[in-house]
């Protein structure tokens, strides 16, 4: 099952490698990690995406959460939560194509951000799964570049992971 997990840490040299060996010491496939800074400078949220069943992955859940540098870890699985992927795509397309690349952008509501005499980049936000249907369309265009930034979540509403980080601040 896929689980988005999120952890938030120390703002620390060395925290993202004692995470990532932690899964992979356990003979876990990362799908995606992503570590930014929070609204408190001394804080940074780890979104961590695997697949894994539940048993096996509650144990690791439960080790990362005793790692010194960790403060609380939450996992979004059969949660109320938003999650994004953000995309920047340059398609190969001269003038006669580019106006259905385009309309393919505005249908995902994507934005077009750098336009050459044979290409387009496109930036585009959203789930993994508009991002791949996304993708899907353009390929027959020829993708030439893609770089995508990973799944960032956060719960909706005020969870209790929110009430923890607020009493820690």
């Amino acid at each position: 099952m896929r689980h988005v997990i999120s952890a938030l840490v120390m703002n620390e040299p060395g925290v993202l490698s004692l995470v990532a060996g932690l899964f992979s010491a356990r003979g876990f496939n990362i799908d995606s990690l992503v570590v930014g800074r929070t609204e408190n400078p001394e804080f940074s949220r780890m979104t961590i995406v695997a697949n894994a069943d539940d048993n096996t992955l509650a144990q690791v859940k439960k080790q990362l959460a005793k790692l010194v540098p960790v403060v609380s870890v939450s996992d979004y699985f059969g949660k109320a939560y938003v999650e994004r992927d953000i995309l920047l795509l340059t398609v190969a397309v001269n003038a006669d194509k580019r106006s259905q690349v385009l309309e393919i952008v505005q249908l995902f509501r994507g934005k077009v951000v750098d336009v050459a005499d044979k290409s387009v980049m496109i930036e585009l936000a959203g789930t993994e799964e508009k991002l791949e249907a996304f993708i899907e369309l353009l390929k027959p265009y020829k993708i030439t570049e893609l770089a995508r930034t990973g799944v960032i979540a956060m719960a909706r509403g005020m969870q209790k992971n929110q009430e923890e980080t607020a009493q820690i601040s």
